[in-house]
């Protein structure tokens, strides 16, 4: 048991739907009689947030704990923490234990930087003399020595998120806990933090920690726990489990996707991906832009025929969707009889690091579908070594970018 740093044995979380309170007020039972009187007792639903999990982390390891929204990651983090009891099962945890949760637990809005410093270190264990001999490291970290002594409510999420993590970093602590703490502040920021939980792993610490980003995940982590509808789908290799996670199997890159010849108006015979290059590609650096081409046969003259696409991230967000024409101007194509090729250039700053899916369709004046291919491709957007700058649109915002540029279309036979 000595290399055993943390150990979960048949964790379940329960929780109530339809009872808000444990101790309900003479209020709280007058507004429920009209429902009570025409519907009936309100009947309280079971929901499992965990369900016999079990697993350990050794010394020294860098553990991911992935899944989908409402697998459970974060009840899993929280009871890890002891911020919440489970409602069976035991953690056993050996060492001291520090926690980053969510941006600025334990500050006060009104307290400056400074005195949040102290604050935050007391609460998750620190000493007054631990804080002090480590106070020009956690300021030189957070970045915000200019603000240091103005107070935490004028602080933006990022400026909260840098001093949450310095501090909770800077804890001479046996296991750190972290959730979605890359999700906040600029590349740079983020890259700080993974150097920092590196080299936390690296002296023998351990850290566990729940995050979106792939890209981290896959830098970072030794292991990841991937959970799926409360339960643990995969324990094991931080690769084969984002494999799993994101749905891809180990196959050799498609040259050309073959789509049946159907006698519509206009068929999808085959969609390809390259690089600016010309060369069949479905992993790209994030300064790259991705190349897509689909050969369309037209099977009769049509006028205000289009062609659209939609990549759709990881996480099932739509990103990008993009079509031949341009609608604003009500401006579409005239397809004769024949077979024609149209391509179209994504950006190089719109796709963060992650795995997208794209989506083909073609239609009527943006109206009546002709056909619809959901999953036509999947590729991988990764990180470039070389790019320091911030991400793009697509990691500032979860709006849908909409263009119609770049497209280019020909008939070749």
């Amino acid at each position: 048991m000595s290399d055993i740093a943390i150990k979960v044995e048949n964790i379940s979380k329960k929780y109530q739907i339809g009872e808000n309170k444990n101790f309900p007020t003479l209020r709280d039972k007058l507004m429920e009689l009209p429902n009570r009187l025409f519907k009936g007792p309100k009947k309280n639903k079971e929901f499992w947030a965990l369900k016999d999990v079990s697993f350990e982390v050794k010394k020294g390891e860098v553990v991911g704990i992935i899944g989908k929204n409402g697998a459970g990651k974060s009840t899993m983090l929280k009871i890890l923490a002891r911020i919440t009891e489970p409602t069976s099962g035991k953690i056993t945890m050996y060492g001291r234990v520090a926690s980053m949760l969510e941006v600025g637990t334990g500050f006060n809005p009104e307290l400056t930087g400074r005195e949040n410093i102290y604050l935050n270190g007391a609460i998750i264990g620190m000493t007054k003399k631990e804080i002090n001999q480590k106070f020009n490291d956690i300021v030189e970290f957070s970045g915000v020595d200019k603000f240091l002594d103005t107070p935490v409510k004028h602080y933006s999420s990022g400026m909260y998120v840098r001093l949450a993590f310095a501090v909770a970093a800077h804890l001479d602590a046996d296991i750190l806990l972290v959730d979605e703490v890359l999700a906040v502040g600029d590349a740079e920021f983020q890259k700080k933090c993974l150097g920092k939980m590196s080299d936390l792993a690296s002296s023998g610490k351990t850290v566990v920690f729940v995050s979106h980003n792939v890209d981290s995940v896959r830098k970072l982590c030794t292991k990841i726990i991937l959970l799926e509808e409360a339960r643990i789908k995969f324990d094991g290799k931080t690769d084969k489990a984002i494999d799993i996670y994101m749905g891809k199997k180990k196959t050799p890159i498609k040259k050309n996707v073959f789509l049946k010849n159907s006698k519509i108006d206009i068929n999808i015979r085959k969609i390809w991906l390259t690089n600016v290059e010309d060369k069949y590609v479905n992993t790209f650096q994030i300064n790259e832009s991705p190349q897509i081409w689909i050969e369309l046969e037209a099977n009769k003259t049509i006028s205000g025929a289009e062609v659209s696409i939609q990549i759709t991230n990881s996480a099932g967000i739509n990103i990008i969707f993009s079509s031949l024409s341009d609608f604003n101007q009500n401006k579409f194509y005239k397809f004769v009889p024949g077979i024609y090729q149209a391509h179209i250039s994504i950006d190089s700053n719109l796709l963060i690091p992650d795995t997208y899916s794209i989506a083909i369709t073609t239609h009527y004046r943006g109206e009546k579908r002709i056909e619809f291919i959901e999953n036509a491709f999947s590729f991988e957007i990764i990180e470039s070594n070389s790019s320091m700058a911030p991400y793009g649109p697509a990691s500032r915002s979860l709006a849908c970018i909409i263009s119609g540029s770049k497209w280019q279309l020909k008939e070749i036979e």
